[in-house]
């Protein structure tokens, strides 16, 4: 593709996406068992501007980042992370996918600009490609290292602007498989659900299907969804990748063991979209949270400090599950998706101290908002 690029400061695309909740599910959709999802109303925008100079200036006041970066160093960066990354597929042992990582604080956003071009076909090395002088500005409301699907945001939002400035349509066909790349760059093997989600918004039912992910709309009842709360236990100590790559382990010593947990997962999961999709009330939800929160801390994934919150939300008669894909060794874990009684007025003692995200679930997904 040939064209002029647009002049310095000025907006090109902007593109915004929803951050996720897993609702259900969490680790057993890496095995090929049913989760739900839910996009929120929390949001990421990716804005592209012209610059003045070859290359990227990126942008990430959140981190805070701030840094320019030419197409070949992109170019070579994402190479070799992808190559790092097919070392730890070949062998996705913990060890391995602590070598995966750096301490780039753009590290996504090269790897979806590599990723991206590399998949389209283009050279922005020409001085008269769209793509040869950019601003590229990351601003965020999804928080990071809290089960809010950021990195899976990051990715969608990126490769999404992309390709819009480059005049493909943003279709899932195209922006599926390079955003799921990139976050499998990031995570090692992650279910790619995250990605699906903050695509295609609302709320999902999502499985895998030998190599493919498989994604269902789900008509749950806004009504239903609003009972659901959602606080912040603090950031997890261990990337999703890391506490992934434990739980593989754990399925490679006890097989049998993790089939059985995995069984329990699923009729949780089962019963949970019964509930929130039929015209059952909210206290059907309480039993299938319940056992979806035993089944993760089976999985070491839950520490001792969130499992005293639970055990209090449970006292008063009320579910809460982590959501995501929890810590090793805490004290914080993401988010927590909580389910009060509607007769519990004040909030139990543990949970009163956390801070408690505003937000809706089954939010809009992708949207393109701006284009030069």
């Amino acid at each position: 593709m040939t064209a002029t690029p647009s002049p310095e400061g000025r907006l090109l695309t902007r593109v915004s996406v929803p951050g996720k909740l897993i609702l259900m599910g969490e680790h057993a959709v890496v095995y090929g068992r049913p989760a739900l999802v839910a996009a929120t109303s929390l949001r990421l925008r990716v804005d592209l501007y012209g610059a003045g100079r070859s290359g990227v200036e990126v942008e990430l006041p959140g981190v805070p980042h701030r840094a320019h970066v030419s197409w070949p160093e992109i170019s070579r960066y994402a190479s070799q992370v992808r190559q790092q990354w097919e070392r730890y597929d070949a062998s996705p042992t913990p060890e391995e996918f602590a070598l995966l990582h750096d301490d780039r604080r753009d590290r996504l956003v090269l790897v979806a600009l590599g990723e991206a071009i590399a998949a389209l076909g283009e050279d922005p090395r020409s001085k008269d490609h769209p793509l040869s002088t950019l601003r590229l500005r990351v601003d965020s409301a999804v928080p990071m290292a809290a089960g809010f699907g950021s990195s899976a945001a990051t990715a969608a939002a990126v490769v999404t602007a992309v390709c819009t400035l480059l005049g493909r349509a943003a279709r899932w066909s195209l922006i599926g498989p390079i955003a799921g790349a990139v976050e499998r760059r990031q995570h090692g093997a992650p279910s790619g659900v995250d990605v699906a989600t903050v695509f295609h918004g609302g709320v999902l039912r999502a499985g895998r299907v030998g190599e493919e992910l498989s994604i269902e709309p789900l008509p749950a009842r806004p009504d239903t969804l609003r009972q659901l709360r959602v606080f912040d236990t603090g950031r997890s100590a261990e990337s999703t990748g890391a506490v992934v790559a434990a739980v593989r382990s754990q399925r490679a010593q006890h097989p049998g063991r993790f089939e059985r947990s995995l069984d329990v997962a699923e009729a949780a999961t089962l019963a949970f979209q019964a509930a929130v999709t039929g015209s059952a009330e909210p206290i059907d939800l309480v039993a299938p949270i319940r056992e979806a929160q035993h089944y993760l801390e089976s999985l070491g994934v839950v520490p001792e400090t969130v499992c005293a919150v639970v055990r209090a939300i449970e006292a008063v008669g009320g579910a809460a599950k982590i959501s995501g894909s929890g810590s090793l060794a805490g004290p914080g874990a993401g988010s927590l998706l909580v389910l009060l009684p509607g007769d519990v007025e004040d909030l139990p003692g543990p949970l009163a101290l956390l801070l408690e995200h505003e937000l809706e679930l089954g939010a809009e997904g992708v949207r393109v908002e701006a284009v030069a």
